[in-house]
């Protein structure tokens, strides 16, 4: 806990009274430095984004060089990454909710920016499918910790707009990833192979994974200027040095709540998964299907992607969160879920309709509206879950959300427009087609089930006012 945070909690319970200090009263951070702080988290998540999705503009060199097809591409761009990416944020989660969750996220960054540098060295198939591993180790560190800082640095009807403003570094880092990775790819397409000091000759495309890996740990010790919030409403121990340290909740009492709201918890996680399920798709393969079906080159579409991303992509995640808060100030109380059906239906019409229309620019233009939709979701999610969950459960409950919507959205998004590609179309000139399949199908789906997850939602908000540990 922090010198600021513990100066306060002292006030509500000096040295020799109850030794069990309940923190319900405290201020929260002022704006300007809780700002700040989400600033510092949004570049990390950029750093992350940029790190993860620069290897969906190197396709075609990596599937040349080392020979592999559509579906090892999509397990290297999604589930090497993501299974271990989910199934870690499971015990991260834990230690969020009791630990310091800015050293958490300093030890996943330099984790992460160290292995995707190693992605540079793979020389075949399943070396990169390692590395990959490794940098999904050390993401899963992050967006835990940061949605639980983000809860005890804004208060509830801001909380949606400051989540979303985090998440923004998911469109910034694959829109500078994109635009970045365009440039490299066009500065060395001359060359398949360049030789760097110590590390020797490598593939042109391995040198991209050097330069967005290890500026990766300056962001590192920049966190160092983040200080620990006070959680809120929570009890905490004094320990024998007179600090406080957060009580711990059983798991079997995490399991027991989450459990209690699984209808309303279980809607909201498939339903934003399946979005996200597009949205990772999207990401993934639509570079290569302007490539192969329009004839832009790598630096076109992704300068051009990568605007996309920038523009469209960080609007609607802001707007999402901010929509979700508005919604939630007028005493809607099921606002956010209704943020992800509302972009889920009116998402549909734009990612079908792409592959059907010849010209390239107008599919761009197509991308820009789809981007806006399914990245709505991103800024009302978080903030959803968080609002129904008690605090010192809301790491766990995170983790388990990004378990989810990850395993779903990030691990089988890329795996099933590649799947429907090498298996149904059996063409991978087909992949526009995929795309706008699983579109079609997913998007109306997330509709429902968040449609069917809003009863639930109203009745676990009741029962969190409620809770006492």
């Amino acid at each position: 806990m922090s010198v600021r945070s513990e100066s306060v909690a002292r006030k509500a319970a000096p040295i020799g009274q109850n030794p069990e200090t309940e923190i319900t009263a405290a201020a929260y951070p002022s704006p300007a430095y809780a700002w700040y702080v989400v600033g510092v988290l949004m570049l990390a998540y950029t750093v992350s984004f940029i790190d993860r999705q620069i290897l969906n503009l190197l396709v075609g060199p990596i599937k040349r060089d080392l020979a592999i097809n559509d579906t090892e591409m999509s397990l290297l761009a999604g589930l090497a990454f993501a299974l271990f990416y989910t199934f870690l944020g499971l015990p991260i989660g834990r230690m969020v909710d009791r630990r310091s969750r800015r050293g958490i996220i300093i030890v996943g960054i330099v984790v992460w920016s160290l292995f995707t540098a190693a992605c540079g060295l793979a020389g075949k198939f399943w070396h990169l499918f390692l590395t990959r591993i490794g940098v999904g180790v050390g993401e899963a560190a992050l967006s835990p910790a940061a949605y639980s800082l983000v809860a005890d640095y804004f208060p509830p009807h801001r909380m949606g707009t400051a989540m979303g403003v985090y998440n923004m570094g998911i469109f910034v880092g694959s829109g500078l990833a994109y635009i970045f990775g365009g440039l490299v790819i066009g500065l060395v397409s001359g060359a398949e192979h360049m030789v760097l000091p110590i590390v020797g000759e490598v593939f042109a495309w391995q040198v991209v994974f050097f330069a967005v890996g290890l500026p990766g740990l300056l962001v590192a010790l920049l966190m160092f200027t983040v200080r620990e919030p006070i959680r809120q409403g929570i009890k905490a121990v004094r320990q024998a040095d007179g600090t406080l340290a957060v009580k711990a909740v059983p798991v079997s009492e995490v399991v027991r709540y989450i459990g209690g709201n699984a209808k309303a918890v279980l809607c909201h996680n498939v339903g934003f998964a399946l979005l996200s399920l597009v949205g990772y798709g999207v990401a993934t393969w639509l570079p290569s299907f302007f490539i192969r079906a329009h004839g832009w080159t790598p630096a076109e579409i992704g300068f051009a992607f990568g605007i996309v991303q920038l523009t469209a992509g960080v609007i609607g995640v802001i707007f999402g969160g901010w929509l979700g808060d508005v919604l939630k100030q007028k005493g809607i109380a099921d606002g956010r879920l209704r943020v992800g059906m509302v972009a889920a239906v009116l998402g549909v019409p734009f990612a079908v309709a792409m592959p059907f229309v010849g010209d390239g620019n107008m599919v761009l233009a197509l991308s820009i509206a789809t981007t806006f939709f399914y990245t709505m979701c991103f800024g009302a999610a978080p903030a959803a879950i968080a609002e129904i969950m008690p605090n010192q459960m809301r790491g766990q409950a995170s983790a388990v959300y990004l378990f989810i919507v990850n395993l779903i959205g990030l691990g089988l998004g890329p795996t099933v427009v590649a799947l429907v590609t090498d298996f149904v179309f059996r063409d991978e000139n087909m992949v526009g087609y995929s795309l706008a399949l699983v579109a079609g199908i997913a998007l109306p789906l997330a509709a429902a089930v968040l449609w069917a997850g809003c009863a639930p939602y109203r009745q676990a908000l009741e029962r969190v006012k409620t809770y006492t540990a």
